[in-house]
């Protein structure tokens, strides 16, 4: 270690030599005043690298490089810039051993040189250079006096005495005494102090004081002796460069700063304590002796041109501004006071005016503290105050800081919340709540405990009791009379502008179906365990049920409130609706009866009222249908079934047309009662009701399609009757009836294709898909939502829905073709058993036939009188017409079938896919596809 600082210290003293010799070319060592120069500049140096003095701007090397290479360029050295920084990075990238380590440090010391041997000295009035008081003033050591002006070495002190007096020197400090305490305003030295930050300007030496008094002891001394003893002391308080300033024992300190107080007494027409007791006058939106409020400039302002410094009067004024947003905070406060009760004001706006009207309660025992000080005097700056109950400008401003930063956040609240009531309300003050400053934070959040304390209220009540107390319409729920069976789909839905931001939309919809579902089981289901089920929730949540149990700080708690109470609330509803009102059984009802998946009573009812159906519509009883339904349900299996189920059936009469038969306006209904009509609600049931009109006329095209068959099944009895016949009609009539026996395969394998994807592919595909969203579902919007999925799924797969419109009216073509068939298919057996019953009696007549007869003939267009000859011509032009009629149907039904293959296989469905597939699995209809469908 001794090694290091011997070191060192050689390294300096080779810097200083150095310095010297470059800066004056007549240095010269063996000189004994170049001698003395060196030793003074050596211990200047010592002194500066051993003292702990820092700068004030940050330690940057690259920062530092780049402003010495900008006062290069600014000074026209363009060059020099161009190699300092060449030479800049050099020296930044030499790392290792040898190198410096502390690089800013170098460039901090070579620009601070510079900067010194570049500044013009300006003198004071006796020739002093200004870099000995500055250096004094920045707290740092002072500066070497230039040689040949001010030097302060042995030949400096011979030279000092000559060119200036002690007293010159002292008056030209009072001088800069002076025109520096105007500039630093009434608080005089003690701002010095505090703001320049004066550091000792020797060991015994404290500020600018003692430099201003010893140089009067300095003048009083020159004037006894003003040789040797002037000589003597300015060697001794001059020594080494430095000034050294001794303490005053003679108080000459003190008597300085009262001089200064009554000078800056006699500039100011207004006193710091009138000013003060204004500025509290203020602070409480009264009007001061000298600062009064401003209706027109909405400031305060002082009532008079007072004689004061600029900076007191910002200060002042700064301070004042307390009371400007204790004014705004006050006036609302009284104006939402004075319209209650309003409903633009709400239970939320009288929290909130409660909570600001808390805190000006602080503010007002804060002033009243602040009051009680400002009656004790204001110290001088060289006085001990005994105690530091007083209040001061500057006391105040930083006393009146947290205060003023509470009072710009409940007049910027004040500001936003002017229109706004409720949870909205609550939402904008919590958007100021996020913010860093844990100040503004806590006080946010305390205010926001307030002013949520009736919304966290009501959800508390809503949540647990399904009550909606909202006279003023706050909440974020909102409530409108309907009947019972549309309590839950309409009855309740969320106001968005209410919901708070703090809550989210998830939570808020949680929030809303708990509370509707408690209202579903009070008034649609009439149950009363919900509050036992509440209770339930409420202590698994570790809430209390009475009010105040919640807050904004306790979000957590009604999340977890909620959501217990949601879980247990939503699965006592469901076992309501699945036991007590068996809601599984009646959607099996509706599925076995209005989409007819009960197939024994379904054939037997169509068999029943299939005559009646017939006749015109406006000519059918509703009530013997009725009597045919319950005759269906006795035959068939369904009489077994609940009778609960089977009295909510029964029959439906839609609006007819002229000309509409029984077919076109028959159709079933189910009556579901309260509570299940939430589900099943009348659009729901009016869709229910296209469906059961598809599939009830696709069952009555099957039913005919199968009468046909039975009509023309062959048998031994029509066997041997066409053995009978004509060559030629027979021949004939089995052309005709194997062009209706294939024209029938068409159309049975269209209409048994189209069956099997109906009843399987559809209803209970998207039967057992709704029975597991069943046995899944948590809540009753979750059933609902099943249900809506189920019912979608069959209207969209059954041609039923809206992009599928053209299709169903082409099917609905080929079921009226297929209905046409029927009536062309009865005409030709009917005609052919005719036939075969006039040959057979024309042969039992032929040996009658040469007895004269007294019977007159028969009708022209009957076959009964007819003979052998004219029997066959008849048939054969009967069958020729049957033929050309099968034959025109068969081409009308190929042309409609070609198009709903066509429109078929552009559907998008995949399950409309699949029909196509099942339709045309021997690919016998491709061709009818559009070309780039097959492409």
């Amino acid at each position: 270690m001794e090694g290091d600082e011997g070191r060192f210290v050689d390294l300096v003293k080779e810097l200083v030599h150095r310095l010297l010799c470059s800066s004056s070319s007549h240095f010269n060592s063996q000189n004994p005043s170049a001698s003395q120069e060196y030793n003074q500049a050596l211990k200047i140096a010592l002194r500066i690298l051993s003292s702990r003095m820092l700068p004030s701007i940050s330690s940057d090397d690259f920062a530092m490089a780049e402003s010495i290479k900008r006062r290069l360029a600014a000074s026209g050295k363009s060059s020099e810039a161009l190699t300092f920084a060449d030479l800049y990075s050099k020296f930044s990238l030499k790392t290792g051993p040898g190198s410096v380590s502390n690089k800013w440090a170098v460039l901090y010391l070579l620009k601070t040189i510079s900067e010194d041997g570049e500044a013009k000295k300006s003198k004071l009035p006796n020739g002093i250079s200004n870099a000995f008081l500055d250096s004094a003033f920045t707290g740092g050591l002072p500066a070497l006096f230039d040689r040949g002006e001010t030097s302060v070495g042995a030949m400096g002190i011979k030279t000092l005495s000559n060119s200036f007096t002690v007293s010159a020197i002292s008056n030209g400090v009072e001088d800069l005494k002076s025109s520096l305490g105007n500039v630093r305003g009434v608080r005089g030295l003690n701002n010095l102090e505090m703001n320049r930050g004066i550091r000792d300007l020797a060991d015994s030496s404290d500020n600018f004081d003692y430099l201003s008094d010893n140089m009067k002891k300095l003048t009083g001394l020159g004037k006894s002796s003003k040789d040797s003893k002037m000589k003597e002391l300015m060697e001794k308080q001059y020594s080494g460069g430095v000034l050294m300033v001794a303490k005053d024992p003679e108080n000459i300190r003190d008597m300085a700063y009262r001089e200064f107080a009554e000078m800056t007494k006699d500039e100011n027409d207004v006193s710091e304590v009138v000013l003060v007791r204004d500025i509290l006058y203020a602070s409480q939106g009264i009007d001061g002796k000298y600062v009064k409020f401003d209706e027109k400039a909405d400031a305060y302002a002082f009532s008079e041109r007072v004689n004061m410094p600029r900076a007191t009067r910002i200060m002042v004024l700064k301070l004042c501004e307390l009371g400007w947003l204790f004014r705004k905070v006050k006036g609302y406060i009284t104006e939402r006071i004075e319209r209650l009760p309003a409903e633009d004001v709400g239970t939320v706006g009288q929290a909130f005016c409660a909570a600001l009207q808390d805190e000006l309660s602080e503010y007002f025992k804060l002033l009243a503290v602040l009051e009680a000080q400002a009656m004790n005097p204001i110290p001088l700056v060289s006085e001990n105050a005994t105690s530091g109950n007083y209040l001061s400008l500057r006391r105040l401003s930083v006393l009146f800081s947290e205060p003023m930063v509470k009072m710009q956040l409940m007049a910027l609240l004040v500001e936003n919340c002017k229109v706004l009531k409720g949870g909205a309300m609550a939402g904008a003050i919590h958007m100021h709540a996020q913010h860093g400053d844990p100040l503004v934070n806590d006080f946010l959040k305390k205010l926001l405990r307030r002013v949520c304390s009736p919304l966290f209220e009501m959800v508390r009540a809503w949540v647990l009791e399904g009550e909606l107390d909202d006279i003023f319409s706050e909440f974020f729920v909102l409530s409108q009379p309907l009947k019972a069976e549309s309590l839950w789909n309409d009855g309740y839905r969320l106001h968005g502008p209410m919901l708070p931001s703090f809550i989210p939309q998830a939570l808020a919809q949680r929030i809303l179906r708990t509370g509707k579902s408690i209202n579903f089981l009070r008034v649609c289901c009439e149950d009363r365990c919900w509050a036992d089920v509440a209770t339930e929730a409420a202590a698994a949540a570790g809430t209390s049920i009475q009010r105040g149990g919640l807050g904004y700080v306790e979000t957590d708690a009604l999340e977890t409130l909620v959501a217990e109470a949601a879980k247990r609330i939503d699965k006592h509803l469901l076992d309501v609706i699945y036991k007590k009102y068996k809601f599984k059984e009646h959607c099996l009802a509706i599925k076995r009866y209005l989409l007819l998946g009960q197939g024994d009573f379904v054939q037997y009812l169509m068999d029943v009222v299939g005559s009646e159906l017939s006749e015109a519509a406006n000519s059918i009883s509703s009530f013997k249908l009725a009597g045919l339904l319950e005759g269906a349900i006795r035959s068939s299996n369904a009489q077994y079934d609940d009778p609960d189920v089977l009295d909510r059936l029964r029959v439906k009469m839609m609006p007819h047309n002229p000309g509409d038969t029984g077919w076109d306006v028959f159709s079933l209904e189910y009556d579901a009662r309260v509570p299940l009509n939430t589900v099943f609600t009348e659009s729901v049931m009016s869709r229910y009701l296209r469906i059961f009109n598809f599939l009830w006329k696709l069952r009555r095209v099957e039913h005919v399609l199968i009468g046909v068959w039975k009509t023309m099944k062959p048998s031994c009895v029509t066997t041997r009757a066409y053995i009978k016949l004509p060559d030629a009609i027979r021949v004939q009539l089995i052309l005709t009836s194997r062009k209706c026996q294939v024209l029938w395969g068409e159309m049975n394998h269209f209409v048994s294709n189209l069956q099997y994807y109906i009843m399987f592919e559809v209803l209970e595909v998207s039967w057992s898909n709704f029975s597991k969203e069943v046995e899944i579902a948590e809540d009753l919007d979750d059933l609902l939502t099943a249900h809506e999925k189920y019912l979608n799924s069959i209207v969209e797969k059954s041609l039923l829905g809206d992009q599928s419109q053209n299709l169903k009216q082409v099917l609905f073509k080929l079921f009226d073709l297929i209905l046409r068939f029927r009536s062309h298919a009865d005409r030709l057996y009917e005609g052919t058993f005719e036939l075969q019953s006039r040959t057979t009696h024309a042969s039992q007549d032929k040996a009658r036939s040469h007895r004269p007869s007294n019977k007159k003939h028969s009708e022209p267009n009957s076959w009964l009188g007819e003979g052998r000859k004219d029997l066959t011509r008849r048939a054969g032009e009967f069958l020729r017409s049957m033929g050309q009629d099968i034959d025109d149907m068969a081409k009308e039904y190929s042309s409609v079938f070609k198009g709903f293959i066509s429109q078929l296989s552009i559907q998008q469905h995949i399950d409309l896919k699949f029909l196509m597939f099942r339709l045309d699995f021997t690919e016998f209809y491709s061709q009818f596809r559009p070309r780039d469908i097959m492409l």
